[in-house]
């Protein structure tokens, strides 16, 4: 499956943005799908995932109660709106999908190209 993120640029801290991700070349309703970031100088690190049913989302305690993941199986899309953004959000976003349900801090099996988010204070 290749997956294509969209939906980064710059915003003040307190505004939003939405991401999507579209997926092609596979059975995205067969892909549980998650958002990862990193950010300059650091770690790829997880922020969200939803199972392909588009249940049980699970968020990093960073972003929890901030960002909401969600998707659209009908348009081969994730989302990942981000509410009250932090100059701490700043990072590259990557789209990622996995056939099996493993833990968080498993990297999925693919990986979309990354979408810049800046946030400024």
């Amino acid at each position: 499956v290749q997956l294509q993120a969209s939906g980064g640029g710059l915003v003040q801290a307190g505004g939003s943005l939405r991401l999507s991700c579209a997926a092609s070349g596979g059975a995205f309703r067969n892909y549980h799908m998650a958002w990862f970031r990193q950010a300059p100088g650091k770690a790829r690190m997880f922020v969200a995932r939803i199972t392909r049913g588009g249940v049980g989302a699970v968020y990093s305690d960073t972003v929890s109660g901030r960002f909401t993941i969600s998707r659209d199986n009908a348009k081969n899309t994730v989302y990942l709106q981000m509410n009250s953004l932090k100059p701490e959000d700043t990072a590259v976003y990557y789209c990622a999908a996995a056939p099996i349900l493993s833990s968080t801090t498993t990297p999925p099996d693919y990986w979309g190209q990354g979408t810049l988010v800046t946030v400024s204070s």
